[in-house]
């Protein structure tokens, strides 16, 4: 043991002498100037613009403020700023019973210009400098596509035309009112809030769709947290938002085609590339899939041949969609819902991109939203009057239109409302569509704006809403 504590002692001196030896050597040498040069990083002293060598203090400080500017230390940084972020307000909502989701939402509003940039806007230019945010973004839609895909795996298509039933009835009508209210609020909005060079069919389509989605994972976790899940009342409100977040990402799908193409017409042919490319997802890669994952997960348990090919299925399947112009995140999601529904399948899948989709990458999305979302806009009394407008409508159209349905279908009036209040939470899903409309250029940013805090406010109220509902149901059963 001394022999080899000896040994390793003088081999690490012989190399820090031969090392020192060898780079005060080098550092006697001239260094080469390019001919196209303007003028070296420093003048006066002889420092290539590769390495800096740190002969005092101020050379030290100038090399650091020249790494935080680094496009990879500054991606770093705009991370870790997002995450602390996130946790403090999801760790805050958490405590007073609101769903953490909605403390990275406010977190992402916080870290944008309607705060952050507000209160203290040197250091956000530090930290957000405008040409950096296309890394941002490219790395939020990287997680979107993870997280759709693991939404997409959490809907069972044979299910929900099997067993959908009465919570079919419900879906539909949850999207179908709202979507009609949404369409008579754009004539509304079009002429005041309406983006140059959009046609009011684009406008309105999708005013329609912003407040007609429901947040499937929300809704889920809400029910969880409640211990609902495997109640009738829970499994009715899980199938209709599942039904309900198939149905608009499809009208979704067609509303992006429309407008990227100007008109219904001459989007045709995009919707009948895109009911090919699901036709062929459903009948042909589906089953194939389930065979494969059959055979592979029967020889090799790690599932490491599984886990590539869904990768690839989900990469190329999002690639198509981003082609045929329907948006890449459809295709991610119609990837989940094409892998087998076997439970040690997902299990496998889930456990490799999950945490990493929630925990990391989602976080960045909302920052990235919030950087986009601009309150400031809404300083004028007719935009606060828009923003009321659409809460009604979001609010009344989900509410309504689920109750209504809901009761008519054969449930109570108290089972009604719960599942109205339910429907009309929005969250992440709703932010995913409002971001599609904004990179699109059919949201101006007070619309986009405004739809933010709508989707913020919803999500909010989901709770409270539901003890009302449950006080007032409590309080009837003492009076009977």
């Amino acid at each position: 043991m001394t022999k080899s504590l000896l040994f390793t002692l003088v081999l690490v001196g012989l190399f820090a002498a031969g090392m020192w030896q060898i780079l005060g050597m080098g550092n006697q040498l001239p260094v080469k100037v390019k001919a196209d040069t303007v003028k070296p990083i420093l003048p006066d002293q002889n420092v290539s613009k590769v390495a800096v060598p740190l002969n005092s203090i101020s050379q030290a400080i100038k090399q650091f403020k020249e790494n935080i500017k680094h496009p990879l230390s500054l991606l770093l940084l705009q991370i870790l700023v997002i995450i602390a972020t996130s946790r403090v307000f999801s760790a805050l909502l958490s405590r007073i019973g609101q769903q953490a989701v909605i403390g990275e939402i406010i977190a992402g509003i916080v870290l944008g210009p309607s705060v952050f940039k507000f209160l203290l806007p040197h250091y956000f230019q530090i930290v957000f400098p405008a040409d950096s945010l296309n890394n941002l973004l490219f790395l939020s839609q990287i997680g979107l596509a993870f997280f759709m895909f693991i939404i997409g795996m959490d809907l069972d298509i044979d299910v929900i035309i099997n067993k959908a039933g009465d919570a079919l009835t419900v879906s539909i009508a949850s999207i179908l009112v709202p979507f009609f209210l949404g369409v008579g609020l754009a004539y509304y909005l079009y002429p005041s809030f309406g983006p140059e060079g959009i046609s009011f069919l684009a406008f309105s389509l999708f005013i329609g769709i912003s407040v007609s989605i429901t947040a499937f994972p929300v809704l889920a976790r809400i029910l969880l947290e409640r211990g609902m899940t495997k109640t009738p009342l829970g499994s009715m409100a899980i199938m209709a938002a599942a039904t309900n977040d198939l149905l608009a990402w499809c009208i979704l799908a067609i509303v992006i085609a429309i407008a990227k193409a100007g008109g219904f017409a001459s989007a045709l042919f995009t919707i009948i590339l895109a009911i090919g490319f699901v036709t062929v997802m459903l009948l042909v890669v589906r089953p194939l899939l389930q065979r494969i994952s059959a055979d592979q997960l029967k020889k090799y348990e790690s599932g490491k041949v599984i886990i590539s090919i869904s990768f690839f299925i989900l990469l190329a399947s999002a690639y198509t969609t981003e082609l045929i112009g329907i948006h890449a995140l459809f295709g991610a999601f119609l990837a989940g819902v094409v892998m087998p529904h076997d439970s040690n399948f997902r299990q496998k899948i889930t456990e490799k991109i999950e945490d990493v989709s929630l925990l990391v990458l989602l976080p960045i999305f909302f920052a990235f939203t919030g950087l986009r979302t601009q309150m400031g806009l809404l300083n004028e009394t007719t935009g606060w009057i828009a923003f009321g407008y659409i809460m009604l409508v979001a609010v009344s159209g989900k509410f309504i239109g689920t109750a209504v349905s809901a009761k008519i279908v054969g449930q109570s009036w108290g089972n009604s409302f719960t599942l109205g209040a339910l429907m009309n939470t929005r969250g992440l899903m709703e932010l995913i569509v409002l971001n599609i409309g904004y990179d699109l250029g059919i949201l101006s940013p007070q619309v986009f704006a405004m739809m933010v805090l709508m989707a913020l406010a919803t999500t909010f109220m989901t709770g409270p809403i539901l003890n009302l509902v449950d006080w007032i149901n409590n309080r009837r059963k003492i009076k009977i």
